[in-house]
């Protein structure tokens, strides 16, 4: 599923990876999916959720639910609601806990090469400390900014400048990993290079010329020697 680097993007110097979170680090999509079928049963509401998917994956909180009842919300009612559905996505997922096929190795390969690591995720707080507390990272990421600290979500460039930024390194020497077409843009518009973890989309739904690979998970991508080529091209 690979597809080939482009060596100018491959001349620039990688100083750091930034990382989503949902779908990219850990395999969390289908128990966001079947959430938001329990909290919208619970209140008697009909959705098309593969729709809502599309229209949501990658924003915060707040515009999830902005998008699924389509009309303006209170910070009060967007936080309240966001917690019961987040409650329900955790309280799925925990027993069936799983990261993306060899994340942690990878992250580990990462981090051995001197880069930096970073997360840029839409998520909240208690969702980053669920996946973090599972992930048992070591070392842990040097940042982690979060969908609920005010910044917009994804498919606008902020998590992953804010993230860059944290960790002191310019946007056009972060790469980028991500599962999902808002975040793929997200990287463009940021001026980063990105790699599409093919965990929830197709290769064609993660494209762009940013993209410097798209692979089905971690165990694939390192199969290749992506990050050998990296420090070759740009030790």
């Amino acid at each position: 599923m690979t597809q080939p680097t482009p060596l100018a993007a491959l001349r620039v110097h990688t100083d750091a990876i930034i990382f989503d979170m949902d779908g990219t680090m850990i395999d969390s999509m289908p128990w966001h999916a079947q959430a938001w079928v329990e909290f919208t049963r619970r209140r008697g509401m009909e959705i098309d959720v593969p729709d809502l998917m599309a229209r949501t994956t990658g924003k915060n909180g707040t515009e999830c639910i902005v998008e699924l009842l389509g009309r303006p919300v209170s910070q009060d009612e967007a936080d309240a609601l966001t917690h019961e559905k987040e409650t329900i996505y955790r309280e799925l997922f925990a027993p069936r806990f799983a990261e993306v096929a060899g994340f942690r190795q990878f992250a580990g390969q990462v981090h051995a090469r001197g880069l930096k690591v970073a997360v840029g995720t839409a998520g909240d707080m208690g969702n980053v400390e669920f996946a973090m507390g599972h992930l048992g990272m070591a070392p842990a990421p040097l940042a982690i900014v979060r969908g609920d600290e005010g910044l917009p979500g994804k498919p606008q460039p902020a998590i992953f400048l804010e993230a860059a930024r944290r960790i002191g390194v310019a946007p056009e020497r972060c790469i980028v990993f991500e599962d999902a077409p808002f975040g793929i843009e997200a990287a463009r518009r940021a001026g980063m290079r990105a790699v599409a973890i093919c965990s929830t989309h197709t290769p064609e739904q993660l494209t762009g010329p940013h993209v410097l690979a798209a692979v089905r998970d971690y165990t694939e991508l390192m199969n290749t020697d992506f990050l050998e080529s990296i420090h070759v091209a740009t030790a």
